[in-house]
């Protein structure tokens, strides 16, 4: 073997690699599992100290400590309780403006004597702000400046050395969720509520109504029932991307039918061409699968993918249409599985010029 190749000095096989790592896993979830064991009445009464709170949750942490805190205060302010971090060392030189004696103060320090930790303590007090302490050590100075103290009890860290905070923190990472999900349990925190703090993203897609991911109706193709197909398409031909369906009304503008690319071409490979000159009512789906307006996305694209439908009108509480939810636009939240019935039309293929021609009046 060349000296290249040769393994550096030190280094852990993937055996001890794997052991290792599956060791310092194990550590944390024994420190979550004993954590669970010691929850009790300090952890009601600090939910109970946060309920009564009228203003934010203030989150405090200094280094690994401060890491976590963040993700508790936006894991809070994401759920129902608002909240804001304020990092110790910025908060004793002017920060300590963006706290109010309506607030509650969660401080995350393992050893409770963290510097900068210590150094906000007297003007928390001063606030009036009641403190919750989240550490190892009740009766270190922020034990000792608590009005709650949810102690997380001997930690042995997960660090080969015993130094890095590791399972220390995965401790207050999970204690901090608890409280969160808890409140948020509590203050009877719904979907709804969830998506409106979550409008952004593949997330926010998936909690929104089907209004704010529908085609609006002027972007849709509407027919009166007693139309022949074949005026209809040429009536409803414009420039740009449309949709793969036509919307069938009656006189007073209910829904009463669809008809969609799909149904043109069985029609088409059965060779039932006269149908092009027959009435849309004939050849349209009658009674069509549909949402109301103010149903969730997520539940929409469920009707898409359980139906196998390409389609979904959206209608108000009369079945008034009011746009269309085309799977084309909404793939990223439908389900995987959810597979578009226009690519699976069996038989002869008619060609493109074929079927324009079927759609053009005879001269």
């Amino acid at each position: 073997m060349s000296a290249a190749r040769l393994p550096a000095a030190g280094l852990l096989s993937p055996f001890e690699q794997l052991r290792l790592a599956r060791q310092i896993v194990r550590t944390e979830g024994q420190t979550l599992l004993a954590l669970a064991q010691r929850l009790g009445e300090e952890f009601c009464r600090a939910v109970a100290q946060i309920q009564a709170a009228r203003g934010s949750v203030i989150v405090s942490g200094m280094g690994k400590a401060g890491l976590i805190g963040q993700k508790i205060a936006a894991t809070l302010a994401s759920t129902g309780t608002r909240s804001h971090f304020v990092h110790p060392a910025e908060a004793i030189h002017g920060d300590l403006g963006r706290v109010h004696a309506d607030d509650v103060a969660l401080v995350l320090s393992f050893s409770g004597q963290t510097e900068e930790v210590v150094r906000i303590l007297p003007p928390l007090a001063q606030l009036g702000v009641p403190i919750i302490a989240v550490t190892g050590q009740p009766t270190s100075a922020l034990g000792k400046a608590a009005a709650v103290i949810l102690d997380l009890g001997a930690i042995r860290e997960a660090c080969p050395l015993g130094l890095a905070p590791t399972a220390s923190t995965t401790a207050m990472l999970a204690l901090g969720d608890a409280l969160a999900l808890v409140l948020s349990k509590m203050r009877q925190f719904s979907p709804a509520d969830f998506a409106r703090f979550h409008p952004g993203g593949s997330l926010g897609r998936k909690l929104s109504r089907v209004e704010e991911a529908m085609r609006p109706l002027a972007q849709c193709r509407l027919a009166d029932a007693s139309q022949t197909l074949r005026q209809t398409l040429v009536a409803q031909s414009r420039p740009g991307r449309r949709t793969g369906a036509v919307m069938v009304t009656d006189d007073a503008g209910t829904l009463i039918g669809i008809f969609t690319d799909s149904d043109l071409a069985r029609l088409l490979e059965a060779n039932r061409d006269a149908a092009i000159d027959g009435p849309l009512a004939a050849v349209m789906t009658r009674t069509p699968t549909t949402v109301v307006a103010g149903t969730l996305l997520t539940a929409a694209c469920e009707l898409l993918a359980s139906r196998k439908l390409s389609e979904l009108p959206v209608v108000d509480a009369d079945g008034r249409p009011l746009g269309l939810i085309d799977i084309t636009d909404v793939l990223g939240v439908a389900s995987e599985k959810v597979k578009s019935p226009k690519s699976k039309v069996p038989g002869r293929r008619r060609t493109k010029n074929q079927i324009v021609k079927l759609h053009q009046p005879d001269s």
